[in-house]
């Protein structure tokens, strides 16, 4: 493999070497199975999280690693988590309520996955070579749904995973089953990509043509040309679901996030400036072109609420929730308690509520809602300070793409459900432990 800033392999392994391959493992098989918006695959990835976890705990036990500063530092995030899922097990206790205990208890038990999934995320990522490892992991797999799903579409092969597609057809979907989720889940991988980029550009001037050159030449034929390469691959598989809200959430996240870098940077880069135009030209004028982004406006253009279902269900809900404000139905329970509140406009049958905000308040209430806020809003408050205050180029890109990510999914929660699918819940996971990385990670001798 090429020696290059985003590859190296000289640092010793240590003993949760094999954990950390693990955990990369599981970020590329989550969305395989339907997004893991199975029982059994649902199954698979909690019990594998947390079979990691305490492999890694029991080498801590052995004294064999040692917890990170930033595992150090973000442990009332951790407790906000085991609160929020503890609250759970508090509506299925005797003392509690849930419409369903069966779906509240895969809902707790699938809590504790991501929990785990978050804490070894703090504990693995132990230095900027594992940083880069997952990311490019992340963006890889991005990669492989944007082409598995682009070529299901042009092709007119329609499959998901292993099976026919009975829905969605001529839209991209990858491995998901619905097209929205699918975006969801690359605008993600598209976040910690143009992130990574960031943090691969040059805040020196080139100074000698020659230096130039080699810059430019190193640009076209080196790791950036190729991450960009990934980048417009999966802007091509966004374009292709036809998801409104998810190529929509994906420009106007970028374009803040940086507007957000270039004023907490505290000096606007050109490179940086030059960058996001770039994408915006190419990505927009250039792929769409191609590949139908006209489409999406087309959709976005002819959305009204005489074809759209989706406000009433909103409307319906409320009361819903007004009837479980403070603890919730249950979690998980909200395609068991919707059809009770909803009015005979509705024919369509919803399992989801369309919308993050209302399914987690009506499902588990102010109670359990405030510590996931809390999570959410600390974390971003981390990532912006980290954008702020660090120096170091790849905690930039780690808080530029962190940043990225949570106000896209913020933006698609609005109209969707996608951390209501256990693979973009889990990526997303990945997320906010990144905020914290970014902020608290430190460079320790031998990392490189």
């Amino acid at each position: 493999m090429e020696s290059s800033p985003y590859f190296k392999t000289s640092a010793p392994a240590s003993a949760d070497q094999p954990l950390f391959w693990g955990f990369l493992a599981l970020l590329v098989w989550a969305p395989m199975p339907l997004g893991s918006n199975r029982v059994w695959s649902i199954s698979i990835l909690t019990a594998s999280a947390l079979a990691l976890l305490l492999g890694w705990l029991w080498l801590y036990a052995r004294n064999r690693v040692q917890l990170t500063p930033t595992s150090k530092r973000a442990w009332p995030i951790m407790a906000l988590l085991v609160i929020a899922n503890g609250w759970l097990g508090v509506q299925l206790s005797p003392v509690g309520f849930t419409l369903s205990a069966a779906d509240t208890a895969q809902e707790f038990l699938q809590g504790w996955g991501l929990i785990a999934l978050f804490v070894l995320a703090l504990v693995l990522l132990s230095s900027q070579q594992r940083i880069r490892w997952t990311i490019y992991v992340v963006v890889a797999s991005g990669v492989f749904q944007a082409i598995y799903g682009s070529l299901m579409t042009l092709s007119g092969t329609e499959f998901t995973f292993l099976i026919p597609k009975d829905a969605y057809k001529g839209v991209a979907t990858g491995t998901f089953i619905n097209r929205n989720h699918l975006a969801g889940y690359l605008v993600i991988c598209l976040s910690l990509g143009i992130g990574m980029m960031i943090a691969s550009l040059k805040s020196t001037p080139s100074g000698t043509w020659r230096n130039r050159l080699r810059r430019w030449m190193t640009a076209l034929l080196g790791a950036k040309a190729r991450l960009r390469i990934a980048l417009v691959i999966m802007v091509i598989g966004l374009v292709l679901t036809h998801s409104r809200m998810g190529n929509s959430s994906f420009f106007i996240a970028m374009m803040f996030t940086g507007v957000v870098a270039l004023i907490l940077g505290r000096k606007a880069s050109r490179s940086t400036i030059i960058l996001l135009a770039s994408l915006l030209v190419i990505d927009i004028f250039i792929v769409g072109t191609f590949f139908g982004v006209e489409k999406v406006v087309d959709r976005l253009e002819n959305t009204s609420s005489h074809r759209e279902t989706r406000d009433e269900v909103d409307q319906y809900s409320i009361s819903l929730l007004n009837n479980h404000l403070l603890d919730g139905s249950g979690a998980g329970t909200f395609y068991t308690s919707f059809p009770e509140y909803r009015g005979h406009d509705i024919r369509i049958f919803y399992d989801h509520a369309h919308n993050d905000y209302i399914e987690f308040l009506s499902e588990r209430g102010v109670i359990g809602m405030i510590p996931l806020l809390l999570v959410i809003l600390a974390t971003y408050i981390a990532a912006f300070w980290a954008q702020w205050k660090r120096r170091n180029p790849l905690m930039r890109g780690l808080s530029f793409g962190c940043i990225m990510s949570m106000t896209a999914m913020a933006l698609h929660a609005t109209v969707d459900f996608n951390l209501q699918i256990p693979a973009n819940a889990a990526t997303f996971m990945l997320v906010l432990a990144l905020g914290w990385i970014s902020l608290f990670h430190k460079k320790e001798k031998g990392d490189t």
